[in-house]
C-alpha cells in the first residue's frame, strides 16, 4: 500500500547513524508509524483463525491443528514480514521512497524500461539521476534483451498496474472485513444483536468514515499512533493471560514440526486453509510503501521492538485459548477476552479498524495520483488537506467510487470470511509483483548476481506462491471480488494510457517544421500582438500542430511564445530548484521559448498562483545565462531547437537584473490582453467601489537602469517584461481522438467509445493544470489515430 496519512518527509541527508539526534529522531517516527504503517497488521487478530478454520477444515479441529495453525502463523510471520521486508525490502528505497512505483521508477532509471513518452528529454538534468545507488555500466544481457523489446517493457508496466490495481482492492474490501470484524463482538457478547443489526452498524460506521475524508487526517494524526499502541498493548496482555491461564504447551508449537504435522493430518485442507493464515500479514506491504514518510531504521524498531513480539504472544494466546475451547473457533477473538474487559477491548478494536481503514482510503488516494501522474489513469481532483504535512490527499470521486463499492462487498457478503477470501487474494498478489520487481532491481539496481537475484525470487515466490495458489482456491468463495475490481481498474488504466499515447504519437508525427518556422521570419507571417502565449503541449522537442492550426485559423498571435511542457519523470520528488527547464525555440528575434516543467510522481502541483512570475523570472535567467556562457551545459534537443538549462529557482531571487515589486491590481484589468486599454482605465475606479473584493497582489517586474549589458538582451529583456504587463494567455489544445475508418473493431471500440467516455467524465487538463479559466484559449481538434 502507499502513503496513508501522511507524516512530515523526513531529511534525506540524516545525522549520523549512532548520534543522540538520529536515535531521538527515529524513535520519533517509530512512534508516528504506528498510526499510519501498522493500523491494518495489527488488526489481523481479529479474523486469522476464523478464516483458517473454515469450510472442511472443520472436520479437523484439535488440538493439534490448532497448534499448527499457530505454527503456521508464526513462520510466516517470520519469514516475509521480519525477513524479507524489514531485512531486505526497506533497503530497495527510491531516494528515500517505497512501494511498487519507487521499484518501477528504480528500474526505468537504470535501464530503459519506461513506456513515457519522450522521457530523455525531460529528466537528463535531475540531481537524482547523477547520484546513481551502486556503480555505473550494467551491461547485462538479461537488461539489454528487456531494452530491446518494447512488448516485454509493456508486459513489465502492465505488471506494475495489475499490482496498484490489486491495491486499489484492498481500499474496497479493507475498510469491509476491518469495521466489520470490530462490530461483529457486539454479536458474540451473549447475542445482543442480530446480524442484520450489526451489519446496519458497520454501513453507518463505513458511511461516516468515508463522508469524513474531506476533512483529511492531519488533524488527527497523533490519535492514531495511541490507539494503536493501546490496542497491541491490550492484544499482547490478553495474549499473555490467555498462555497462562489456558495452555502454556502452546510454546512448544514454535517448532517447524508442528507444521509438517498440521499437513500430514490435514492434506489438501490443510492447504486450502492457508487462505486464512496469509491474513495474519496483511498490511505488511505498508512498511515499505510508507517508507517516504520515516525512515527505514524508524520502521525497523518499530516492527522488531513491538509490532512482532506482540502480534506473535496474542496470536500464540489465541491458540492456547482455542486449544481447550474447541467450539469458540467462529468467534475466537472476543471469547478469549476475560469477561470484565470485553467493553474496553471492544471499543478499542473498533477505533483500531477504523485507523487501519483511514490509512487504506489515503494509501488509495495516493496510488491513485501516482498512477495519473504516470499518465495511467484519468484526471480527476486532488484536494490537499494539510498544508504542512506532506502526502495527505482527498481525492472526492474515488472516495465515493470506494465507498459504494465497500458498502456493496459489506451487504453483499456479510461475512467476513468471504471477504477475507478476497481480500487475502488482492494482498498476496501485491506482495508477488514487488518480489518479482524486487529480483530486477536486484540485478539493475544493485547489480548483483543473476544468481542472489535468482535465489532471491525462486525463495519467497515458493512460499507466497504456496499462500497465493491456496488464494486462489477460495476464488468463487469471494476471492472473485478482488479479480473483478482489478480488472474493472485495470482496463480504465490501459484504456487511459493507449489513448493517451496515440494522442502523443499523433502529435510527434505532426510537428510544425521548424524549417517552415524559420523561413515566415521573426514575425511568422502573422500579427505578434502584445502579451505572452503559453502554449501546452505534451512535447518536449518541436512546435505542437495545434500551433498552425490556430495560426491557420487566426493570423495573429502574441510577441512572446513560450511553448510549456509538463512532464511526470520516474522519480518520486523534484526539488524546486530544478523544477524549469528552459531553452530557445528559433533564433532570438523570433522570442519563441521553450519551458519543460517537471514533477516526481509524488509531488503535488499546488495552485499557489506564482507559476506566471518564476516562468517569466527563470526566462530572464536563461537569457542572460546564454548571454554570458554560449556554450552552458545543457541537453541539446534539436538542431535548431538550441540548448535547454536548469534554471535554479535559488539563482532566481539571488538575480541582480531584475528589480521586483508587489503591486495592487484587480482581476478585470488583468484579465484582458492589455491593461494599458483607455476604456478600462476610466472602469477602474468605478468597478474597484462596487467590486472590492477582486483587487489582489500582482508582481511586477523592472530592470536595473544603470546595470551593463548587451543592447540586444537588454532589448529582449525588457520586450518580455512589457509582454507580461501586456496579460498572459494560456493555449490549450481542446482535441478530439478517433479511430480510423481503417481501424481495427477492437481499436476503434477502445478509442471511439473507451478513451472517448473517459475522456468526457475525467478532469479538463486545464483543470488539473491549476490553469485560470479566464486566461485559456482552447484550440479545438480531431486526431485520426
Amino acid at each position: 500500500m502507499e502513503p496513508g496519512a501522511g507524516i512530515a518527509s523526513v531529511p534525506r541527508n540524516p545525522p549520523p547513524l549512532l548520534s543522540w539526534v538520529n536515535l531521538s529522531r527515529n524513535l520519533l517516527l517509530a512512534y508516528q508509524s504506528f498510526g499510519v504503517v501498522y493500523g491494518d497488521l495489527s488488526t489481523s487478530p481479529l479474523y486469522v483463525y476464523k478464516s483458517t478454520f473454515i469450510g472442511k477444515l472443520q472436520n479437523h479441529e484439535n488440538e493439534d491443528s490448532i497448534f499448527g495453525a499457530f505454527s503456521l502463523i508464526f513462520w510466516t510471520f517470520t519469514l516475509i514480514p521480519l525477513l524479507k521486508y524489514v531485512f531486505i525490502m526497506l533497503s530497495a528505497d527510491d531516494n528515500g521512497e517505497g512501494g511498487t512505483f519507487a521499484l518501477y521508477s528504480l528500474l526505468c532509471r537504470h535501464a530503459k524500461l519506461s513506456l513515457l513518452p519522450n522521457q530523455q528529454a525531460a529528466d537528463e538534468e535531475l540531481s537524482a539521476y547523477r547520484r546513481p545507488l551502486t556503480p555505473a555500466g550494467s551491461t547485462s544481457p538479461l537488461k539489454r534483451f528487456l531494452e530491446k523489446h518494447k512488448r516485454l517493457r509493456t508486459a513489465l508496466l502492465l505488471v506494475v498496474l495489475f499490482g496498484a490495481c490489486m491495491v486499489i482492492g484492498d481500499g474496497v474490501v479493507t475498510p469491509a472485513i476491518s469495521v466489520l470484524s470490530a462490530i461483529s463482538g457486539l454479536r458474540d457478547e451473549e447475542g445482543k444483536l442480530t446480524s442484520g443489526e450489526v451489519l446496519l452498524i458497520a454501513c453507518v460506521i463505513l458511511v461516516g468514515l468515508f463522508a469524513l475524508q474531506h476533512f483529511g487526517t492531519h488533524k488527527v494524526a497523533f490519535l492514531f499512533a495511541p490507539i494503536i499502541i493501546i490496542w497491541l498493548v491490550s492484544i499482547m496482555c490478553i495474549g499473555l493471560y490467555n498462555i497462562i491461564h489456558w495452555n502454556s504447551e502452546i510454546v512448544r508449537a514454535l517448532s517447524p514440526h508442528y507444521i509438517i504435522k498440521f499437513f500430514k493430518e490435514n492434506g489438501k485442507d490443510g492447504w486450502i486453509s492457508l487462505g486464512g493464515i496469509l491474513l495474519s500479514i496483511t498490511g505488511t506491504e505498508a512498511m515499505f510503501a510508507d517508507l517516504g514518510h520515516f525512515t527505514a531504521s524508524s520502521i525497523r524498531i518499530a516492527f522488531a521492538f513491538v509490532i512482532y513480539p506482540c502480534l506473535v504472544i496474542q496470536y500464540m494466546g489465541q491458540a492456547a485459548f482455542l486449544s481447550k475451547n474447541i467450539s469458540s473457533i467462529p468467534h475466537s477473538f472476543y471469547d478469549s477476552i476475560p469477561g470484565p474487559f470485553f467493553w474496553p477491548v471492544f471499543v478499542i478494536a473498533t477505533l483500531a479498524a477504523i485507523v487501519g481503514s483511514q490509512a487504506v482510503i489515503t494509501a488509495t488516494f495516493s496510488i491513485v495520483k501516482q498512477c495519473n501522474a504516470l499518465g495511467c489513469f484519468p484526471r480527476v481532483k486532488i484536494v490537499h488537506t494539510s498544508k504542512h504535512i506532506y502526502g495527505q490527499i482527498y481525492i472526492p470521486e474515488i472516495n465515493w467510487i470506494l465507498m459504494i463499492l465497500t458498502l456493496a462487498v459489506t451487504i453483499g457478503f456479510h461475512d467476513t470470511t468471504l471477504i477475507g477470501n478476497a481480500y487475502g487474494l488482492a494482498f498476496m498478489t501485491v506482495m508477488f509483483v514487488t518480489t518479482f520487481l524486487m529480483s530486477l532491481v536486484i540485478i539493475f539496481v544493485w547489480q548483483r548476481s543473476i544468481f542472489l537475484a535468482a535465489g532471491f525470487l525462486i525463495i519467497f515466490w515458493v512460499i507466497e506462491g504456496v499462500y497465493l495458489s491456496a488464494a486462489i482456491m477460495k476464488v468463487l468463495q469471494g476471492g472473485w471480488v478482488s479479480i473483478v475490481l482489478s480488472i474493472i481498474f485495470m482496463v480504465v488504466m490501459y484504456v487511459w494510457h493507449y489513448g493517451t499515447r496515440r494522442k502523443y504519437s499523433y502529435d510527434l508525427h505532426n510537428k510544425v517544421s521548424l524549417k517552415w518556422l524559420l523561413g515566415l521570419g521573426p514575425s511568422l507571417g502573422i500579427v505578434r500582438v502584445p502579451g505572452i502565449g503559453l502554449v501546452y503541449s505534451e512535447l518536449a522537442t518541436g512546435v505542437p500542430a495545434i500551433f498552425s492550426h490556430f495560426v491557420t485559423n487566426l493570423p495573429a498571435f502574441h510577441q512572446v511564445l513560450v511553448f510549456v511542457c509538463v512532464k511526470s519523470v520516474p522519480v518520486p520528488f523534484v526539488s524546486p530548484e530544478e523544477r524549469f527547464l528552459i531553452g530557445r525555440v528559433c533564433p532570438r528575434p523570433y522570442r519563441m521559448y521553450r519551458c519543460i516543467v517537471r514533477y516526481g510522481y509524488k509531488d503535488i502541483q499546488r495552485d499557489d498562483g506564482d507559476f506566471e512570475n518564476l516562468l517569466i523570472q527563470s526566462i530572464v535567467e536563461f537569457i542572460q545565462m546564454e548571454a554570458m556562457e554560449p556554450q552552458f551545459s545543457g541537453s541539446e534537443t534539436s538542431s535548431h531547437d538550441g540548448r535547454m538549462a536548469v534554471i535554479s529557482t535559488r539563482t532566481i531571487r539571488s538575480t541582480s537584473s531584475l528589480v521586483i515589486s508587489e503591486v495592487e491590481d484587480f482581476d478585470l484589468i488583468n484579465s484582458v490582453p492589455s491593461s494599458r486599454s483607455p476604456t478600462l482605465q476610466s472602469l477602474r475606479p468605478a468597478y474597484e467601489d462596487e467590486n472590492p473584493q477582486v483587487r489582489r497582489r500582482r508582481t511586477r517586474f523592472q530592470l536595473l537602469p544603470n546595470q551593463a549589458m548587451d543592447p540586444s538582451v537588454r532589448d529582449e529583456l525588457q520586450e518580455l517584461i512589457e509582454a507580461k504587463e501586456a496579460g498572459v494567455a494560456y493555449i490549450m489544445g481542446h482535441s478530439y481522438i478517433k479511430a480510423r475508418r481503417s481501424s481495427s473493431f477492437l481499436k476503434k471500440l477502445v478509442i471511439d467509445i473507451g478513451y472517448s467516455f473517459l475522456r468526457k467524465n475525467c478532469r479538463g487538463p486545464a483543470v488539473a493544470l491549476n490553469i485560470p479559466h479566464i486566461s485559456l484559449i482552447e484550440v479545438g481538434m480531431i486526431y485520426y489515430v
